[in-house]
């Protein structure tokens, strides 16, 4: 069954130590205000004016600052399944979440994230 995926977001993963100085620098770096998220405290974020892709600065509790990437889809479960059969493997998929923590065949760590506003008029097509 076809399905849609896009990069929709780059996420800045910012350690405690570094939090405030790190979202400080990524709002003036981009001159826009990035808004507390209330539903996920650890997130601050905006989308970026004159693209399609957005940008979050996530508290991490420990582990190294580091930048990665989320692809949306409407089928989740197509688009890990996708994502692996071209060399992905999954790190971290808790049952119930809307989210999939993968790495790439490099070892870099990227997510998953069930979207339904991810379509045919905005993201690329999986048959």
């Amino acid at each position: 069954m076809a399905h849609y995926s896009r990069i929709f977001k780059i996420v800045v993963d910012a350690d405690a130590a570094v939090h405030d100085r790190e979202l400080a620098f990524w709002q003036a770096a981009t001159g826009q205000e990035l808004e507390h998220y209330q539903r996920f405290s650890e997130f601050h974020g905006t989308d970026l004016p004159g693209t399609d892709v957005g940008l979050l600065v996530q508290h991490i509790g420990e582990g190294p600052s580091r930048l990665h990437i989320d692809i949306h889809t409407d089928d989740m479960t197509a688009e890990v399944a996708r994502l692996e059969a071209l060399g992905a493997t999954v790190v971290r998929r808790e049952e119930g979440t809307f989210w999939c923590v993968l790495r790439d065949p490099a070892g870099l760590l990227f997510c998953v994230v069930a979207d339904p506003r991810v379509t045919e008029a905005n993201g690329q097509r999986w048959d």
